[in-house]
């Protein structure tokens, strides 16, 4: 995943380019539905999804408050000679819910995880098409507490639906304490990455989240 500025270049054309990860890039290129937060941080990290997550901003759910959703949704096909004779279509998503926190503790992610759980039972069409959705919740705080970095590290929580018939789905944390630069994710959390805001660039080639993992998993 790339890190991404919105800093105009310094050539003629500065009104129509942006600076992307150092790199000028085409302002077209850039999405142009995706929300400012007053928060920096948040905002930074917004930089770096943008390209995989359709972005949200102050999102509520269950009248709990989230200043960022995003969800990935992929879709794939196998053709018969014609696109329109397709088969094996297949469904993945995920939904990333992000919050700021002024502490954070082990039944604060109890209680996530269950919402988790809840979402899934509201939002998941379970069927042949279905292969996979995932929640990823992550709480940005001032610190991350020993308990809490232990409780987060190789978090998992998965779910089959029918048997795996209908695919499954998957409840994962992270908990980023930006000031510290500290983080920590659980096992199927790979979006931590993009919350590195104080590490290097993500490679392009391994983007954060369900896409990143989809791409590992193909080799590349």
């Amino acid at each position: 995943m790339t890190d991404t500025t919105t800093e105009s270049s310094p050539s003629d054309d500065s009104d129509d380019e942006v600076t992307v990860a150092g790199e000028t890039v085409p302002e077209e290129a850039i999405p142009d539905d995706v929300p400012e937060w007053d928060d920096e941080y948040v905002d930074r990290v917004s930089d770096r999804l943008m390209f995989n997550y359709d972005l949200e901003k102050d999102r509520a759910v269950r009248d709990r408050e989230f200043t960022l959703y995003g969800e990935l949704k992929i879709e794939s096909q196998k053709e018969f000679f014609h696109p329109a004779l397709n088969y094996a279509n297949h469904e993945q998503r995920e939904h990333l819910f992000v919050r700021r926190a002024d502490a954070v503790s082990v039944p604060d992610l109890e209680a996530l995880v269950d919402l988790g759980h809840d979402l899934a039972d509201e939002w998941i069409d379970a069927d042949e098409e279905h292969f996979g959705t995932q929640f990823t919740f992550v709480v940005v705080a001032p610190e991350v507490p020993d308990d809490v970095r232990e409780f987060v590290s190789g978090f998992k929580d998965r779910t089959l639906l029918k048997w795996g018939y209908y695919g499954d789905y998957e409840v994962t944390l992270a908990v980023v304490a930006p000031e510290r630069e500290a983080a920590v994710g659980g096992e199927s959390a790979d979006v931590t990455a993009a919350f590195r805001t104080w590490d290097s660039v993500p490679d392009p080639e391994r983007p954060p989240g369900l896409l990143g993992r989809l791409a590992r998993l193909l080799g590349r």
